[in-house]
This record gives C-alpha cells, structure tokens and sequence, in this order.
C-alpha cells in the first residue's frame, strides 16, 4: 500500500477529554499569498509572510528578487556582497545611482531585480537601524510600483554590519507588513 502525504492548512489541536477525539484547527497568523478582511471597512488587507529558511540564497527561484546592504562606496569586498558582485557585476553603473545611506541601487538582471540596499557610506563603517529602514522602505515603494511579489535576501545588516537580527526582522516586518510581497530570509 502507497502512502500519500497530504499537506495540512491547519495544525489540529484537540478538545476535550481522552474519549472526545473531536479536533478543531489551530488559526494561523499568515499564509502565504492571504487576505485578512479589514474590519472597518470589509475590505481585504494584504499579508506579507516573513519565511526563515536554511540554504543558498541563490538557489531561490529566478523570479525572485534579490537584496543584500552595501556602502554608498559599493566596494563589496567582504561576505556576501563578493558574491553579488561576481555573480551579477555592475558596480559602475551601481555607482552610478548615486544612493547616498538610506537608499537602494538597484539592478535588473532578466526578469529579476537586484537591490542594493545603502545602509551606510564607507565600507568600513557600520549601518544603523534607521538607515536599514530607510534602504527598505525605498527597495519596499519601488517592489510595489514594479510588481515585485516575491524577494529573497540574506540575514541583511547581520554578519560582518553587526545588527542584530530580532531587530531587524521587525523593522523587515513593519515595512512589508501592508504589501502582498513574500519575503525569504537565507541563511547557512
């Protein structure tokens, strides 16, 4: 006999005692691709979804977009950024763009977009909250005004920026938090 494994929407949580089997789902806070009715108005309100995964960030699908933080320098010489750097060049025309810290550069590689979030202006300075929220509420407008509906980026400001990440995820959450943009956040 073959089994089949059938994907739950909802996680069961049972009620009552031992002999009461009766089981009701469990709500969940956020599915990907959802609406929640605003209960103002009745309208539906967008849910962005955060997904935490474990993996190559540029193993995520090619309609993805991608995001990571540099300096308004764009010299990437360290972490992840090397690997932008390799993988998709264009640093001239990067620099180019002239984003000073709390902007985004910003890439289109095929049918994919590749922001460069400017969290600070030498490379050898470290970025602050408020110019992480900055750079994503810019890379956010511009997601929205593009068609952007799914983003994928490392732990951003994270590894050698030194941000704390229960920091980030919340400003990650606050800014996306009103749009329909799947975001997944890599790491090793």
């Amino acid at each position: 006999m073959e089994k089949y494994l059938v994907p739950r929407k909802h996680k069961m949580e049972s009620k009552g005692d031992a002999n009461n089997t009766k089981q009701t789902p469990k709500k969940r806070k956020h599915h990907k691709n959802e609406f929640q009715a605003d209960t103002k108005s009745g309208n539906p309100k967008p849910l962005y979804r955060l997904n935490e995964v474990r993996g190559d960030l540029f193993s995520c699908a090619i309609s993805d977009s991608l995001a990571h933080c540099i300096s308004a320098d764009a010299r990437m010489g360290k972490g992840i950024a090397i690997l932008f750097k390799t993988k998709f060049g264009g640093v001239e025309e990067i620099k180019s763009q002239g984003q000073k810290p709390g902007g985004v550069a910003i890439l289109q590689k095929g049918e994919r977009f590749v922001y460069y979030l400017v969290t600070k202006e030498k490379s050898f300075h470290k970025p602050t909250y408020k110019t992480l929220q900055s750079s994503l509420e810019a890379m956010r407008d511009h997601c929205l005004t593009h068609g952007v509906k799914s983003l994928s980026m490392p732990k951003i400001g994270c590894g050698l920026d030194g941000l704390q990440w229960y920091r980030v995820s919340g400003i990650i959450g606050q800014v996306f938090q009103d749009t329909n943009i799947n975001v997944t956040v890599y790491s090793l």
